[in-house]
């Protein structure tokens, strides 16, 4: 019936030039004349659910925007969302729904480093783009794969430029690491061991917990023998509070430095006071509504979101947003006939400028998957992330 409808409303359109049209919403998995439909993991359960919560309505908001706009030439964008509880095994067992069953065009803002490793292979595998993971894991862009793009600057660069600039200010002498058994905790290990080597300084001790752990009291207890001067944390927001504030009550008094993963608004907003003074890195300004050097587009935005779900936005919702934007105008340049093909190409051309969410540029070419690169190191002071470097540069 539906082909029907489709010659139909050709009218006059000779049946030979009907045909290529035809064919090509057949073989384009995901994209008919009226939808793209797309697929995305979040946390909605779990652990990051902090994170998974903002991110996916942000990418909604913009979803809903583009199609209220009119879509992406003429087609609106479905966005199918699965919930793994950042478990990889729930992981996988999503995006083979997705692809298999749903049938989605590509994967879009998967989040966490332990779910984007596991499913982007298998999205890539079966021809589906696996684009803008929300994890600052080199394995996101290495190796080059030509449906891989990633966005956010890697754990090891990150982890560098901020452990090299509170060196220097900070004079630390003595540094241990407590991270996630995992591929997020080993990347920034690997990370930190390497800065301190290059700067010739001990790690001088190093502990490790189970992703969703809840109790840290022995890892703390070993740490604080060790009398570090800064605590490297490889943490998200859970475990980051939770392991900071045993610390501060087993009598810890030296710093705290967190990567990317734990620059969190709940890290500061839920922490309370044993979180004041916590270091992290991140790419995009924390948001307050009330700070008068918000722009007027910024603080529309925001009420808009709140408004909407309900909670106040943070830098997860604004990447939301972004990388949904991203899609929506890498597929209008892509063309009418939108296909895996025409799509990697437009984004191997994208140029994505910063943008009233603080954003930085991103753009990828025919050898480069990773989009933008840049970090700053922020504290909690008062509650609120509060910069107290400028962007960095990156090795």
């Amino acid at each position: 019936m539906q082909r029907r409808k489709i010659v139909g409303a050709l009218g006059l359109v000779p049946l030979a030039m009907a045909q290529p049209r035809l064919a090509f919403a057949q073989a384009t998995q995901g994209v008919t004349a009226n939808e793209i439909l797309i697929g995305t993991i979040q946390d909605l359960s779990g652990p990051i659910v902090s994170i998974g919560k903002p991110l996916g309505n942000g990418m909604a908001m913009r979803v809903d925007q583009v199609n209220a706009a009119g879509g992406v030439n003429g087609r609106k964008i479905r966005m199918l969302v699965e919930d793994c509880g950042y478990d990889p095994k729930r992981a996988v067992l999503a995006v083979q729904k997705l692809i298999g069953s749903d049938k989605v065009f590509a994967m879009v803002g998967t989040l966490g480093t332990a779910i984007a490793l596991a499913t982007a292979p298998l999205a890539v595998d079966a021809g589906v783009p696996s684009l803008f993971p929300v994890s600052a894991h080199s394995g996101n862009f290495e190796p080059f794969h030509r449906l891989k793009f990633a966005i956010l600057t890697p754990f090891e660069a990150g982890i560098h430029a901020g452990m090299i600039e509170m060196i220097k200010r900070n004079k630390y002498q003595r540094v241990a690491i407590l991270y996630q058994d995992d591929e997020l905790g080993l990347d920034i290990l690997k990370a930190t061991e390497a800065t301190l080597k290059e700067q010739k300084l001990p790690l001088v001790e190093k502990t490790s917990f189970k992703r969703g752990a809840t109790d840290f009291s022995s890892q703390v207890q070993k740490l604080i023998a060790a009398r570090p001067d800064v605590v490297v944390m490889a943490t998200a927001t859970r475990e980051t509070i939770s392991a900071v504030t045993v610390a501060r009550q087993q009598g810890y008094t030296g710093d705290f430095i967190g990567s990317s993963a734990a620059y969190q608004a709940d890290v500061a907003r839920l922490g309370g006071a044993p979180l004041e003074g916590f270091l992290a890195m991140g790419e995009y300004p924390m948001m307050y509504r009330d700070d008068p050097h918000n722009s007027a587009e910024l603080n529309a935005w925001m009420d808009a979101y709140q408004q909407r779900f309900g909670a106040t936005p943070d830098v997860y919702a604004a990447t939301g947003w972004v990388l949904m934007d991203m899609f929506a105008k890498a597929a209008a340049a892509a063309g009418k006939d939108l296909t895996v093909d025409s799509l990697v190409k437009s984004l191997e051309s994208f140029r994505y400028p910063r943008g009233f969410l603080g954003n930085p540029e991103y753009r990828w070419s025919p050898t480069r998957r990773l989009g933008g690169a840049q970090i700053r190191v922020s504290q909690v002071k008062n509650g609120r992330w509060v910069p107290v470097t400028d962007f960095l540069e990156l090795r």
